[in-house]
């Protein structure tokens, strides 16, 4: 994947944002989970009070908490308070909020930082604990008679008329007052601050009800106040959700784009070289299902591989941060989690290796079989193909299957392993709930933080399967992509000379093909002149395409040198080589769209005239005009819906409407019949008499009038001249000749040439 990376550089600013929008992301789906605690815990639990600090409180209240606050702590809590009375200048105010204080003096809390509050949290619940016990006892006999024991026996429920305890307190040595606190705070000594603050709140909220607030009304705006919170932190992850899933996809379609762009402009650049060692069904796949494995993979990645960390690793802070019991069970949880990821990619990753080749062979063969169709059909070996094609894709299938085995096998053990965290968190966090060392709205959010750390190892786990398959297509692209041209521009060309003339000339010419152990080619020397038709003729392998392949350089030579007028083809730039060469290949290639278009592929400007005279020259104005549509005729991709000799007669065509100084004709007469040929060469010769022509053919009867023929036998030339001097001199070309002209239909064109 590192190999492509390049290709993230003009998104690098949508990927950052992306990144941003995750990490926003993230942090709103982690703060959701306390804002369930605390709604569990602060709004139904302690009815919407969260600390054991009141927001204000009545002066009596305050004289009996003092009895239980040490001299210093005092100071402190009386520092945080204001007190208001009915001179004070916002007495209205508070009079509306707190009702009390019509009919008596009431200390307001200060504004206070989160952290002075967490300070007095401690101190305040210790005292209000004993005031709070007290004045429950007082209301119940029963449980004045039990606290009397704390009075040396005295059942408190007897007090003499007019005798206020807390006043008998007030006058008690200090030192008796901290031991009667401290036998209030003895059952709550083992549950540490947080829990005696919890265990306060009661005694703030019947606070609230003597001043006279509406505590339903409190405990209610808590509730909603948190869930708006909730449900806002929700939408805007949403969107967060919404744009990166935007922007990975931009960023995904975008690099498979320029991807695809890249691939297709490397392989243009190919020479026949580079064809021969990727073959055209694995091109197809590497431009077509590697590139979307790599879009697949790139959105996938910028919306998990870097939300799962964060996600993951954000969801341990927090649970360390609550200093939870139960973080063993995350810790085992994740530790199972990251064997089982590694045991899968271990045994997935071969699998992904080589799926991608299957998909390589399937294709050729699909392509083969379409292709090569008719021939099936005529050998009737359609069962064959069958069996052929239905062994690759067995292989495919069972190779996918694997695949898709260990995925299915992962994603439930995976569900199982979450499934017992949770399970594991209700069981031991009930345990630590009934023994007071968690709330349930803890023990609720820590089930969301493992859910969310859980979720995120099923994330990075889905990747770890699709990256590896991903891995492969980036190196099967990087391939393509880092595989130089055989053949290459020089740094500084030369031009032609002007006027240009097209003369061609081979000095002491060798080729080897990459990989081969003999020469193709073996010191090839001749000079094809302007006006001129040069002709090669031999057996086949000889080597004849192979020569004309050299011109405009499919193939570079091994030694010697090609000239044209003078000038090393390798000296200049192949677009100044190529724009000088007619080129019809043996094989006559037509591309989807219509005759127009492909003509026009030759030159896009070209007038009508210019078209309709390549086709009368071509000898296919016949079946040109014969169709409805006439030159706007539709042809099929690759021009099945044409015959042989329409096709190579339309190659011809398109050319001659390039107009170059020279032609190369590779074996381009082969599919017409003999009037055919004689007829395209004759308007041939006369349209383009100034231009050097090149014709490769097996049929002596086309080259018989050129003005050089070379006859070629296994790579080196046998014989060259004229085809009278060839008749007399050379072996090879009489039997050629002998063999042809002498066995074609009495009266045909080959017949009167013999003669």
């Amino acid at each position: 994947m590192l190999k492509l990376a390049k290709y993230t550089n003009p998104y690098l600013t949508m990927l950052l944002l992306a990144i941003a929008l995750l990490f926003a992301q993230a942090n709103f789906d982690l703060a959701l989970p306390d804002y369930l605690s605390d709604i569990v815990n602060t709004g139904i639990q302690q009815g919407g009070v969260k600390d054991a600090v009141p927001q204000a409180i009545r002066q009596s209240e305050m004289n009996k908490v003092q009895i239980f606050l040490s001299a210093q702590d005092k100071d402190s809590v009386l520092a945080a308070y204001t007190l208001v009375d009915k001179n004070s200048p916002d007495y209205e105010k508070y009079l509306a909020e707190y009702p009390a204080l019509e009919t008596e003096p009431v200390y307001v809390l200060n504004s206070l930082s989160q952290a002075e509050i967490d300070t007095l949290n401690p101190i305040m619940a210790k005292a209000l604990l004993p005031v709070w016990g007290i004045e429950q006892a007082l209301s119940d006999p029963a449980k004045a008679a039990e606290m009397g024991k704390m009075f040396g026996g005295q059942d408190l429920s007897k007090l003499p008329p007019g005798v206020d305890l807390f006043t008998l307190l007030g006058k008690l040595p200090a030192e008796q007052i901290s031991q009667m606190s401290a036998g209030f705070s003895d059952k709550f000594s083992a549950m540490g601050d947080k829990m005696i603050v919890q265990a306060a709140i009661g005694a703030v909220r019947a606070e609230y009800k003597g001043l006279g607030m509406d505590t339903d009304k409190l405990q209610n705006d808590y509730i909603l106040k948190s869930g708006a919170w909730m449900l806002g932190l929700t939408l805007l992850s949403v969107a967060c959700t919404i744009v990166v899933g935007f922007l990975s996809a931009k960023i995904a379609a975008g690099m498979a784009r320029d991807i695809r762009r890249d691939i297709f402009e490397k392989v243009e650049s190919y020479s026949n070289t580079e064809f021969d060692k990727f073959s055209t069904a694995s091109l197809i796949t590497r431009t077509t299902n590697d590139v979307t494995q790599i879009q697949m993979v790139v959105m996938m990645m910028v919306r998990m591989v870097f939300y799962a960390p964060l996600i993951g690793v954000g969801g341990l802070i927090k649970v360390l941060a609550k200093d939870s019991p139960l973080s063993w069970l995350i810790g085992l949880a994740v530790v199972i989690l990251i064997g089982l990821i590694v045991i899968v990619f271990s045994v997935a990753l071969p699998r992904f290796k080589l799926i991608q080749k299957l998909v390589d062979r399937i294709n050729l063969v699909a392509r083969e079989n379409l292709t090569g169709m008719m021939v099936i059909r005529a050998f009737n070996m359609q069962e064959f193909e069958e069996a052929r094609f239905d062994k690759a894709n067995q292989d495919l299938t069972a190779n996918s299957l694997f695949i898709n085995r260990v995925m299915v096998v992962m994603m439930p053990l995976m569900m199982l392993i979450m499934n017992l965290l949770m399970v594991g968190i209700i069981w031991f966090g009930a345990i630590q709930v009934s023994e007071a060392n968690m709330q349930v709205g803890d023990m609720m959010a820590f089930m969301q933080y493992a859910m969310q750390i859980v979720m995120s190892f099923l994330m990075l786990s889905f990747m770890f399967i699709i990256i590896p398959r991903a891995s492969v297509s980036a190196d099967r692209i990087a391939e393509v992509l880092t595989t130089e041209p055989h053949i290459h521009d020089p740094k500084e060309p030369k031009q032609f000379p002007a006027p240009f003339k097209g003369q061609i000339e081979f000095r002491n010419v060798s080729f080897r093909y990459p990989g081969g152990d003999i020469d193709a080619l073996e010191n090839i020397s001749f000079t094809a002149q302007p006006g001129q038709m040069t002709a090669f003729i031999g057996s086949t392998g000889a080597g004849k395409s192979t020569i004309v392949n050299l011109i405009p350089r499919f193939y570079e030579v091994s030694s010697g040198a090609i000239l044209i007028d003078g000038v090393d083809i390798r000296e200049v730039t192949q677009h100044d080589l190529r724009e000088k060469i007619g080129y019809v290949p043996q094989k006559s290639s037509l591309f989807s769209g219509t005759i127009e278009s492909n003509l026009r592929y030759a030159d896009k400007n070209a007038t009508p005239e210019m078209l309709d005279s390549a086709i009368e020259i071509a000898q296919a104005a016949e079946f040109v005009t014969s169709t409805e549509s006439g030159i706007r005729a539709e042809i099929a991709q690759g021009g099945h819906n044409v015959s042989g000799g329409q096709k190579q007669r339309l190659s011809i065509a398109r050319a001659i409407v390039k107009k170059p100084p020279i032609y190369i004709l590779d074996d381009s007469f082969s599919a017409l019949d003999f009037k055919t040929d004689a007829a395209l060469r004759r308007a041939f010769k006369e349209k383009a008499a100034g231009s050097t022509l090149l014709i490769v053919t097996q049929r002596v009867s086309t080259i018989k009038n050129a003005e050089q023929i070379i006859v070629l036998d296994e790579g080196q030339i046998v014989g060259k001249g004229t085809h009278k001097e060839l008749m007399e001199t050379c072996e090879t070309y009489r039997e050629i000749a002998t063999s042809q002209l002498t066995n074609v239909p009495a009266g045909s064109a080959g017949k009167e040439e013999l003669a």
